[in-house]
């Protein structure tokens, strides 16, 4: 398989316990980011402020429904980002993934 050699840091929660596997099908290494350090995950509080455009700080997710949320998550995913060259979310993962199969 082709890799070109990314990188990317993960944060403490148990979504990243497949982290390894995602690792090695990207041919990422992967990073630990520390604690209360906002400007280690610069990616992570720049999408975390984009989500406070659709659902205010103190926003109750109980109170909202799940095709809301899955709304939100598809134009966020199809928005393009200068950090991504100016390509999606959706397009950069696709392309990763399809890689070697």
């Amino acid at each position: 398989m082709h890799c070109v050699w990314l990188c990317f840091r993960i944060y403490y929660g148990k979504e990243f316990a497949g982290h390894r596997a995602t690792a090695q099908r990207l041919c990422a290494r992967s990073f630990w980011a520390t604690p209360y350090h906002a400007w280690e995950r610069g990616v992570n509080e720049n999408t975390n402020g984009l989500i406070r455009d659709f659902f205010p700080n103190g926003t109750d997710f109980t109170t909202i429904h799940p095709a809301t949320v899955a709304k939100v998550a598809r134009l966020l995913n199809r928005r393009p980002r200068k950090s991504l060259g100016f390509h999606t979310p959706n397009e950069v993962f696709h392309t990763l993934a399809n890689r070697g199969s």
